[in-house]
């Protein structure tokens, strides 16, 4: 992790949507670093010592199983915060948080961060709304997971990392995109030269340009658009473009 000294730590829309009191009580605890393509963030049982708010990088919560084999259980980008939801006692975590798409986040001291929380009722709330948002979108990866096509998965993916992005072309391998999915990486291939050639993406080395946007939410299951509705209806400073 390095360090960026250039602050801009609204770029995350859960410190964008704060108000100027509250966002004054963290800003001066806030230190904007540079997390790197597949960077392990936090191992499974691990203690958060900070919280993290993405800004331009996208990072996946998940499962590594006995055997090796690896699984997304959820993501988190700049609508979010890394270290808060489902470690309020514990404060262990709970998977494996590891890079998709590097970038920048603003981090703070996870002490810090409580107290902020305990003595600013409107920042526990947004906190709260988005710990709703996250539930709702880990439950219905559930349901997506036991129901839809690895091809309907897949776009949605893809779809969620570029809502987390300011641009169309995507570091996305085929080898993330079979951990994230739990496939085999021949699947993830057949899958993107499908959408290829049906002029949803482009691939490149390395990476996954989206061309065709609304049709590429039309071939993604009903989910991506469930959750992103959740979402906006709970946090809707979520989908804001600059």
């Amino acid at each position: 992790m390095t360090q960026d000294a250039r602050p801009n730590h609204r770029a995350n829309r859960l410190l964008a949507a704060l108000e100027p009191a509250d966002f004054a009580c963290l800003e001066p605890h806030l230190q904007i670093i540079n997390l790197e393509q597949d960077q392990v963030v936090h191992e499974a049982g691990d203690t958060f010592r900070y919280a993290y708010f993405p800004h331009d990088t996208v990072v996946a919560l998940v499962a590594v199983l006995k055997d090796g084999r690896s699984a997304e259980m959820a993501v988190y980008g700049r609508e979010g915060v890394i270290g808060l939801v489902g470690t309020m006692v514990s404060r262990q975590a709970f998977g494996r948080y590891v890079v998709q798409a590097p970038g920048a986040a603003s981090r703070i001291d996870m002490e810090l961060m409580r107290e902020v929380i305990s003595s600013r009722p409107k920042v526990l709330q947004l906190i709260l709304r988005f710990s709703e948002a996250m539930m709702a979108r880990v439950l219905q990866n559930v349901a997506c997971n036991a129901v839809h096509s690895v091809e309907a998965r897949c776009c949605r993916w893809i779809l969620s990392v570029h809502d987390r992005r300011d641009q169309d072309t995507l570091p996305l391998t085929h080898e993330l995109l079979a951990d994230m999915l739990g496939v085999q990486r021949s699947t993830i291939s057949t899958i993107t030269r499908a959408l290829q050639e049906a002029g949803l993406i482009k691939q490149g080395r390395g990476q996954i340009t989206v061309t065709d946007r609304a049709g590429l939410e039309g071939a993604a299951c009903e989910c991506y658009a469930t959750v992103r509705r959740r979402f906006e209806r709970l946090l809707p400073h979520t989908y804001a473009r600059e």
